[in-house]
């Protein structure tokens, strides 16, 4: 064993040599490598960074599974209200993996300016709506209080802002309709207290937050009635499962759909990253092995006189095979640190500088999210390691092809 590393040892040595055949096509070899996982490293960052962002935006606006009565039909609003006293509220404790259960109710309004008006859906919020997630997306003012007395306090985004010309500190004169008989409409004077951007236009030119009893009113309903409930989960993996769980916990009255359910299109969109990634892996692997293939070839046909050597001297076919192999190796290990140190170098830039933009139209956010997973690190690591030394197993094996009296004479 010792033999083998001190001849695999002299052979790099060799290679680094100007005058070394395979010098070029090693270090060609060496750099494919490291393109190869600092390409696969991009790949799962980017996209796993962008599925988990895009599925925490969506959430913050409806929860991993809605709750709601079956009259609403899958409607936007809150036509039918719920009663407050559930069993699974505030606690869903016949189901296990339930982050937080909070109430909401949806209402359609028009916000009528002096010079413009502009659609939007009032989303009603109590006191244990979870704010986690709009404190990131908070640019100006604060977070509507609505933990008191009932108050005029809203929290609009800032596409609407834009659009309507309207500041923190603002009214925002907002009518509604009570349902389809009435002609006069209702006016609520409310008062922008902040104005957030999650960068998910979709969602950022509909919704205004604002406390949930002024919907209670509008609508007529009772203080324990709300519009439906949102439901968190500490799994996102197993939305699917969870949902066909709280459906089977809710009564027969209820309603269940998934995020999934309801954004279908986007979510089908998502999971062709998955693919995509796959793809890029496949071909970078396989363009890395191709190139140490090469490499090792070369190494060998370079080296034929002292395979022919150390055949005459007794070594056995799988000892001098194992000595290229572990000289491969070598080359391999090089590229994944090259590899690694710059593609860890560009995606921690990303992350902490946001270098690079996104139109938050196509992608529904405003950078290149990056999510840095040593599962995804160690997995790439290992699996180009194994992967291109198993390759290199069937071009190892000419050696055993190679005559010694033919090698020595072999110039």
């Amino acid at each position: 064993m010792n033999l083998e590393f001190f001849i695999a040892k002299r052979l790099i040595s060799a290679k680094q040599h100007k005058s070394s055949i395979s010098a070029p096509i090693i270090k060609i070899a060496i750099v494919a490598i490291s393109i190869g996982v600092i390409m696969m490293l991009v790949a799962f960052a980017t996209g796993i960074g962008l599925q988990q962002k895009i599925r925490e935006k969506m959430s913050a606006f409806t929860g991993h599974v809605t709750i709601s009565s079956y009259d609403n039909n899958n409607s936007q609003v809150s036509l039918m209200p719920v009663s407050i006293n559930q069993d699974f509220y505030p606690e869903f404790d016949s189901v296990d993996g339930i982050e937080h259960v909070q109430a909401t109710a949806y209402l359609g309004g028009v916000i009528r300016t002096e010079t413009d008006f502009e659609g939007i859906i009032v989303k009603g919020i109590g006191t244990d709506y979870n704010w986690d997630y709009f404190e990131e997306f908070l640019v100006e003012g604060e977070l509507p209080d609505v933990s008191g007395s009932l108050n005029d306090e809203v929290l609009i985004s800032k596409y609407t802002a834009k659009r309507m010309g309207l500041e923190v500190g603002d009214k925002v004169p907002t009518y509604f309709l009570r349902d389809e008989t009435s002609r006069t409409p209702l006016i609520r004077g409310f008062v922008v207290k902040g104005i957030y951007n999650s960068g998910f236009l979709d969602f950022d030119e509909l919704y205004m937050l604002a406390d949930i009893r002024h919907v209670q009113r509008i609508n007529r309903w009772e203080k324990d009635q709300v519009g439906n409930f949102e439901v968190f989960l500490k799994d996102f993996s197993k939305v699917e499962e969870k949902g066909q769980e709280i459906y089977e916990n809710t009564g027969s009255f209820l309603d269940t759909r998934t995020i999934k359910q309801q954004y279908y299109s986007i979510f089908e969109w998502l999971s062709l990253f998955d693919f995509n990634i796959a793809l890029i892996i496949g071909i970078m692997i396989l363009v890395a092995g191709i190139n140490m293939i090469t490499a090792l070839l070369v190494l060998i046909l370079e080296r034929t006189q002292m395979i022919g050597i150390l055949k005459a001297l007794g070594s056995s076919d799988w000892s001098i095979r194992k000595i290229f192999l572990y000289n491969a190796g070598y080359l391999i290990l090089l590229g994944l640190f090259w590899g690694n140190l710059i593609g860890l170098g560009l995606l921690f830039a990303q992350k902490y500088l946001k270098l690079i933009p996104l139109n938050p139209e196509t992608y529904y956010v405003t950078e290149a999210p990056v999510y840095i997973g040593w599962e995804y690190i160690l997995g790439v690591n290992l699996g180009t390691l194994l992967l291109c030394m198993l390759m290199l197993l069937i071009p190892s094996y000419i050696i055993t092809r190679i005559s010694p009296v033919r090698a020595m004479k072999f110039d």
